[in-house]
C-alpha cells in the first residue's frame, strides 16, 4: 500500500523531536554543519510523496545515517516511524512487533531476514 506516510512530519517536527529527546538527557541539541542541510533537503523532497511503509522506513534509516544532529539521530527517526505505525491501529501485539522491526531497520541493526519480512508487510 502506497501512502504519504511521513506527510505530517515536517522538518520542523523532526527538529522538535530531536530537541525533545536531547533535553531530558542534557544532551546538546544542535545540528551538524555537514549533514544537516543535505538531510533536510532529502527529507523535504521525499517525506510528502507516496511510498510503501518499507520505503518510508528506509527514508528514516537514510536520514539517521546522514546524522543531521549532534545527538540522538537514530532515536529521532525511529520515533517518527514508530508514530506512523501506531497510527495504523493494529492489534497491540502486531503493532509492537512492527514498531520493533521498523526501529531495527532505521537503526541499522535488522538482519537481512528481518528486512525481507518487513518488505512483505
Amino acid at each position: 500500500m502506497r501512502r504519504a506516510w511521513l506527510q505530517s512530519f515536517t522538518w520542523a517536527v523532526i527538529v522538535e523531536t530531536n530537541r525533545q529527546l536531547c533535553v531530558p538527557k542534557g544532551a546538546l541539541h544542535k545540528h551538524t554543519s555537514d549533514s544537516y542541510e543535505p538531510t533536510r533537503q532529502l527529507w523535504e523532497s521525499l517525506s510528502r510523496t507516496m511510498m510503501t511503509l518499507a520505503e518510508a522506513t528506509d527514508l528514516c534509516r537514510r536520514c539517521h545515517r546522514l546524522a543531521p544532529f549532534c545527538n540522538f539521530n537514530g532515536n529521532t527517526f525511529v520515533a517518527v516511524i514508530r508514530r506512523v505505525i501506531v497510527d495504523l491501529a493494529l492489534p497491540p501485539d502486531q503493532s509492537a512487533a512492527l514498531r520493533s522491526l521498523a526501529g531495527h531497520i532505521v537503526a541499522g541493526t535488522a538482519t537481512p531476514e528481518e528486512q525481507r519480512m518487513f518488505q512483505q508487510v
